[in-house]
């Protein structure tokens, strides 16, 4: 099984490209994983509608039909990192091939790509950054990985 993180990143900070590096190798010694950005040929922010249905047409055309989907979604479902890790193995035991987590673009994802997803996860209450957004993420799948191992990394 093979881990992807999507997402539609415009800008690089120089500490995201670091703790970046730093989970996606870290994730890598349990998992084959990568992060993939997305790009959309579109640069007119009046136009949301039309941003997100590329966006979403992006993802639909990368994704086959036994592909598992974890969306983060301002409305998914909230849980701690036990209940994540929880979530990662019964994901890891379908026996899917392909898990694409993915931050959708600055005005949300489409209709469409909400009823793909096979799980809608809420990261925080709080509106995140797509860049703080993805680390979170990358330290919480590091995380729950740790946790299905009984690594000393968590301290409940």
């Amino acid at each position: 099984m093979k881990l992807v993180l999507l997402n539609f990143q415009t800008s690089k900070e120089p500490w995201f490209q670091s703790a970046n590096e730093v989970y996606t190798e870290k994730i890598g010694h349990f998992v084959p994983f990568e992060v993939k950005t997305l790009k959309v040929q579109t640069n007119d922010r009046d136009q949301r509608e039309v941003r997100v249905r590329k966006e979403g047409q992006v993802i639909l055309d990368l994704l086959k039909p036994d592909d598992f989907l974890v969306l983060l979604d301002e409305k998914g479902q909230t849980m701690n990192s036990i209940k994540f890790s929880e979530h990662i193995n019964r994901i890891l035991g379908s026996g899917k091939k392909q898990v694409y987590f993915l931050i959708g673009g600055p005005y949300g994802v489409s209709d469409e790509i909400k009823s793909r997803a096979s799980l809608k996860i809420n990261l925080s209450p709080f509106t995140l950054n797509h860049l703080v957004a993805q680390v979170v993420l990358l330290e919480q799948i590091y995380r729950g990985f740790t946790i299905l191992k009984n690594l000393p990394y968590h301290n409940p």
